[in-house]
């Protein structure tokens, strides 16, 4: 699997290339030859290239114009390696490797992204086996997709979310199978994988100026935290609703907040709070008047292939309508037929 194979090892930053400070954790400044020295001990890796990035982004400082930065980095060496890993901080991994997905569509090459929850240095980590094994993974032909490798899965990057921030296995698909494990050998669920796509069609549209807000609805919260959002005119409100898709219903000052909001060009998108399985807007009585108001189902979407996917489609310079309509269609296997 690995020979001939050329990998571009791009580290952003995260716990991975940190070490104990007075102050707390922080970046290693001799991270990358540390690095190099323990992979070039490791027999059976393929040859690669490691792109350190000047200023090592903690990824709970990270936006959506660093997601932009990485995926025009893959963009701009994408030609002359045969795969890609990025090393990226655990706390929004899982937002930029669905940005990832939506940027570098119609992958042909595997994107894998991994970190750790213990620094390289450290005792116990489990830096160096995510990392030997991604390499490993992001030399198999049978991966053209963004994928998230963690203690022993392999993860469609789109579908996956922090599970935990204390177990070494941090990260889940709640409503995706594995693409793959990690056992004696290296295990692949071809079923699960995308297809290989005919050709490439990466999109890579400035980030940044979309406001893209989320409100979790609370028992008994006052309506006037809605009103607080709506009035700093968002292109998006992500709705964290009970259950299947359900929000209060008694207040019908609400229903006509929302539907204001929808008019005037605001996309509302309804997800649920619960991790396992699909929102259905208007199941149940208590959220048909979402439906009315112009609230368009997330569907089975991780909320952050939900955040990453409006900002992607904002990008891109769509209408609102148009944006309306593009959510729902699966772009990149985010969302269930």
């Amino acid at each position: 699997m690995t020979s001939n194979k050329h990998i571009a090892l791009l580290y952003t930053g995260g716990t991975i290339g940190m070490q104990a400070t007075a102050q707390g954790y922080a970046p290693m400044p001799d991270f990358p030859d540390v690095l190099s020295t323990l992979l070039d001990q490791a027999d059976g890796l393929p040859r690669y290239t490691l792109y350190p990035y000047g200023k090592p982004i903690d990824s709970s400082n990270a936006t959506p114009a660093d997601w932009q930065t990485v995926g025009r980095d893959i963009a701009a060496r994408y030609d002359g390696h045969d795969g890609f890993v990025v090393l990226h901080g655990t706390d929004t991994m899982a937002y930029t490797a669905s940005a990832l997905s939506f940027m570098l569509r119609g992958l042909r090459k595997p994107v894998i992204v991994t970190g750790s929850q213990i620094p390289l240095k450290a005792p116990r980590s489990d830096a160096l086996q995510n990392l030997v094994t991604s390499l490993q993974f992001a030399c198999s032909d049978a991966i053209s997709e963004v994928a998230v490798y963690f203690n022993q899965r392999l993860l469609r990057g789109n579908r996956c979310t922090k599970m935990s921030t204390e177990h070494l296995q941090a990260f889940d698909t709640p409503n995706y199978p594995w693409l793959g494990e990690q056992r004696i050998q290296l295990r692949l669920d071809h079923h699960a994988l995308l297809p290989r796509a005919d050709a490439e069609r990466f999109e890579l549209p400035d980030y940044g100026r979309a406001t893209v807000l989320s409100l979790r609805f609370l028992p008994g919260m006052p309506l006037q935290v809605l009103k607080a959002m709506l009035d700093l005119r968002p292109q998006a409100l992500i709705l964290q609703c009970y259950g299947a898709g359900n929000a209060p219903d008694r207040d019908p000052a609400l229903i006509d907040m929302l539907a204001r909001a929808s008019g005037e060009g605001t996309v509302l998108v309804g997800c649920s709070q619960a991790p396992f399985g699909a929102v259905t807007i208007g199941a149940y009585a208590a959220g048909a008047e979402m439906t009315r108001a112009g609230v368009v189902s997330a569907g089975d979407m991780s909320f952050e292939a939900i955040y990453a996917k409006l900002h992607h489609l904002f990008a891109l310079g769509l209408e609102p309508g148009q944006v309306r309509l593009a959510f729902a269609q699966d772009r990149c296997g985010e969302i269930s037929a």
